[in-house]
C-alpha cells in the first residue's frame, strides 16, 4: 500500500507519520514537507512549485495535513491553503483515497452580517474560511473516495503531553505566567473542545489504512457534552503550572478573573487600546483570537469522542512547562497603564 502524507513535519503530520511507520501493517509511506532535511522527507513547497519526481506514480491513499494555521491570516494568505489542496489533488487518481485534515470549527458558530464576518463569509478567520473551502473542493472535485477529518484545538499526547510544536492554544500558557493574560475573556460555562494529538493521529491512521468509503465521510473528533468548560480549562492550566512552579521553589501565579465577551468588547477593550503598552495590546489581540474557541455555546457532535479532556490538558501543560521552563518559572508582570501618546 503506497501512501503519501503532506505536512509531515507539522504537529499532526509528525504524529500520524510515526504511527503509520510503526503500524503492524506499515505501508510504503512517502513523507512530504515544505522544509525538509536529509533524505527521509521529500521537500516540496506545495502550490508554489511542481511536484518533485519522487511523487510520480499511483497513490492508494493521500493524507493531506499540510496547512497554514495562523488565525491572523488575510484572505490572500489563507488562499494558499486552497492552492495547496488543488496541487495535492493533482497527484490523486480516480481510485486514490484522499484523507483531508480540516478543522471542527468549519461547523462552528458563524458571525452575523455586520459583525466583522464579511471578509471570511461569516467565519472567524482566514484559517476557518480556507478549510471550509477546501472541504467543498475535495468532496466535490475528487473523483475517488474522500474522508474529511475534523479535529478541534490540538494539545499534546494523552499519556505524556508530548507535541512537536507549541502553537494555537499554547499561546494562553505564557500569557498566564507573564501576567499579560490579566483577564480571561469568555463564558466560564462555555465549551472548550480539545483533543490529544495522538488520538487525532489514530483517527487519520484508521481512515488511511481502512476500507475507503463509498461516499464522502466526515469524522469529527470532540468531547461533545463531556468536553471541558472554559473555567475548568483555566483552572487546570493554572493548577498545573503552579504545581510545577512549587516543585522548583517558585511562587505560584494568580488565576486571572473571567470577563464576559460582551463586557470586554464594550467597556474594557476601548480602555485597553488607550492605556496599555504596545506589548500588552499585542497580547490582548492574540488572546482575543483564542477566546471564541474556548467559550462555545454548544459542543460539537463527535463521531470519535475525546474522553477526560482534563487529563489531556494537565499532561499538555506539564509537558510545556518542562520544555519551556524559563517561561513557566517567570515572574509575572501585572498590567501597567500608560498615557495615550496620541493625545
Amino acid at each position: 500500500m503506497r501512501i503519501l502524507i503532506t505536512g509531515a513535519t507539522g504537529v499532526i503530520g509528525t504524529e500520524t507519520a510515526d504511527r503509520l511507520l510503526s503500524h503492524p501493517a506499515a505501508p510504503d509511506l512517502v513523507r512530504v514537507a515544505r522544509r525538509a532535511s536529509g533524505t527521509a522527507i521529500v521537500r516540496w513547497n506545495i502550490g508554489q512549485e511542481p511536484a518533485p519526481p519522487e511523487l510520480a506514480g499511483r497513490w492508494d491513499t493521500i493524507v493531506h495535513t499540510a496547512a497554514a494555521t495562523h488565525w491572523s491570516m488575510t484572505r490572500d494568505e489563507a488562499t494558499a491553503n486552497i492552492n495547496t489542496l488543488r496541487a495535492v489533488l493533482g497527484l490523486a487518481g480516480p481510485e486514490t483515497h484522499v484523507v483531508h485534515v480540516s478543522t471542527a470549527y468549519v461547523d462552528g458558530a458563524r458571525l452575523p452580517a455586520g459583525c466583522g464576518g464579511t471578509e471570511f463569509e461569516g467565519y472567524r478567520n482566514g484559517y476557518e474560511w480556507s478549510k471550509a473551502a477546501c472541504e467543498e473542493i475535495v468532496s466535490t472535485r475528487h473523483r475517488g473516495p474522500v474522508t474529511v477529518i475534523r479535529p478541534p484545538l490540538v494539545m499534546g499526547r494523552r499519556g505524556d503531553g508530548g507535541i512537536t510544536r507549541f502553537s494555537g492554544p499554547y499561546t494562553l500558557l505564557p500569557a498566564l505566567v507573564s501576567g499579560l493574560a490579566a483577564v480571561v475573556v469568555g463564558d466560564p460555562d462555555g465549551y472548550a473542545e480539545i483533543s490529544p494529538v495522538d488520538e487525532v493521529a489514530d483517527v487519520i491512521v484508521d481512515a488511511a489504512l481502512g476500507a475507503p468509503p463509498t461516499a464522502p465521510r466526515t469524522e469529527v473528533i470532540a468531547g461533545g457534552q463531556g468536553s471541558l468548560r472554559l473555567a475548568r480549562l483555566v483552572d487546570i492550566a493554572c493548577d498545573t503550572i503552579n504545581t510545577y512552579r512549587t516543585t522548583k521553589g517558585v511562587e505560584p501565579i494568580d488565576r486571572p478573573p473571567t470577563v464576559s465577551t460582551d463586557s470586554w468588547n464594550r467597556f474594557f477593550l476601548p480602555l485597553a487600546e488607550q492605556w496599555l503598552s504596545p506589548a500588552q495590546q499585542r497580547a490582548v489581540k492574540l488572546l482575543a483570537m483564542f477566546q471564541s474557541y474556548t467559550s462555545m455555546s454548544r459542543p460539537f457532535e463527535p463521531t470519535r469522542q475525546v474522553r477526560d479532556s482534563g487529563e489531556v490538558m494537565a499532561a499538555s501543560v506539564w509537558y510545556w512547562a518542562e520544555n519551556r521552563h524559563r517561561r513557566a518559572l517567570a515572574t509575572p508582570s501585572p498590567w501597567t497603564l500608560i498615557a495615550d501618546r496620541r493625545r
